[in-house]
């Protein structure tokens, strides 16, 4: 079998309204994730990885640090014609910005046309996973159909936030069903439903006909709420079962990982999943590599206080550059650059270039770039003391202070 020419199309241009005050300053997929990383680098690495080096990333909203991360990150040799670009609403159908995912892919039809792919990879930027596209598309090539998605099954308790899918036997979708309020559970197991991961491979015919207005009935704003309802009533859409997917260095337990990080608190236990001693998913691997910007930093340093008093660390990420002076850190992530002076830091996502000083207490909290917090400051203590603050706080608890905030 000929190896198809591929075109990977990575949406980046969300919003991201429930992951505020993170997205008060940047797009979604630039969030800083990790400590060392940011949301679209997963993605990216996933295709990397698997040798898809031709692609693009359409961007829309507070796009400036995400264009900036992916020019300084995101270089191929173009030797061989490999590229990742950004590509901001071009406005080529008209003075409008993108209405949608599908839009999106409409406003840009210039880009499909001009490399001449046989498959196209449209993947969302902003989920936390390790995935090997290339057996997506050898599934995708193996059974006909116009699209085939991604897909993984969670408990209908949470599926409301997600596309719904209904398939037979044979992986033939024959219903999709954007947020429903009442999702359909999956066949024997009534607990779970099975919900897109918004990975989709799309043979490039099926693609452009799919959302050029007038080739199906309306014009399509969106993948998830306009097209995949069409297509699966036509049944030309097939589902992928993400557990089958392997990765080389991957410990079983992280097969089927995918995190969707919309939410403040989604985003917090997504962090926490990386610190736990045996972590469901690790950063750790070489044969699978996260790739991200890493500029000369000098290693984490953990000293003692001025007061003499030893650090202790457990469970907790320290980024290069970071400085922990005689601080106590448990089950936390200290961003790159941040300097923490005789604190108590329990389940803290630090953010890169925070000062913390001496006596502060940080608890269930996200601290965003560039906080200095000054001395004695307990966040995550007294909720009533975090609102009068004006910090967010998340529907299970989690407190955020938002990027340069000043105390």
């Amino acid at each position: 079998m000929v190896e198809p020419r591929i075109l990977a199309m990575v949406l980046a241009g969300g919003e991201g309204k429930r992951l505020l005050p993170l997205t008060n300053d940047r797009a979604k997929p630039a969030v800083p994730f990790g400590g060392n990383y940011r949301l679209i680098d997963f993605v990216l690495s996933n295709f990397a990885n698997a040798r898809y080096t031709r692609i693009v990333v359409l961007t829309q909203y507070k796009s400036h640090s995400l264009d900036l991360h992916i020019s300084r990150t995101w270089r191929f040799s173009n030797l061989l014609g490999n590229y990742v670009t950004t590509v901001p609403a071009q406005m080529r159908r008209g003075p409008q910005w993108f209405s949608g995912s599908a839009d999106a892919i409409y406003q840009n039809l210039n880009l499909i046309n001009d490399e001449h792919p046989d498959i196209v990879c449209v993947f969302g930027a902003d989920h936390i996973y390790r995935m090997d596209p290339r057996q997506m598309v050898e599934y995708h090539r193996e059974h006909d159909g116009g699209v085939t998605v991604a897909a993984i099954p969670v408990p209908r308790s949470e599926a409301s936030a997600f596309g719904v899918i209904e398939a037979d036997a044979n992986g033939v979708i024959t219903g999709f069903f954007e947020k429903p309020e009442n999702p359909p559970p999956m066949p024997g197991n009534p607990d779970m439903s099975l919900v897109s991961m918004g990975n989709y491979v799309f043979d490039t015919e099926c693609l452009v006909d799919s959302v050029t207005p007038g080739r199906l009935t309306g014009r399509p704003d969106d993948i998830g709420g306009d097209l995949m309802p069409r297509l699966a009533e036509n049944q030309t859409a097939r589902v992928y079962d993400f557990s089958l997917n392997e990765i080389p260095g991957q410990d079983e337990r992280e097969r089927g990982y995918w995190r969707d990080v919309g939410t403040v608190d989604n985003y917090y236990d997504a962090n926490l999943d990386l610190v736990a001693a045996v972590p469901v998913f690790s950063l750790y691997n070489d044969y699978w590599q996260v790739f991200t910007h890493s500029p000369p930093r000098p290693p984490a340093k953990l000293s003692r206080g001025s007061s003499g008093r030893l650090p202790e660390v457990s469970d907790t990420l320290l980024c290069p550059a970071s400085i922990l002076s005689g601080s106590i850190a448990t089950g936390s992530i200290i961003g790159p650059g941040t300097y923490v002076d005789e604190a108590l830091l329990e389940g803290a996502i630090v953010l890169p270039g925070v000062r913390i000083g001496r006596g502060v207490h940080l608890r269930r909290c996200v601290i965003d770039k560039s906080v200095v917090i000054p001395d004695g400051t307990a966040i995550g203590v007294d909720r009533a003391e975090d609102l009068a603050r004006g910090f967010t706080v998340s529907d299970r608890g989690v407190v955020v202070v938002e990027k340069g905030y000043e105390f």
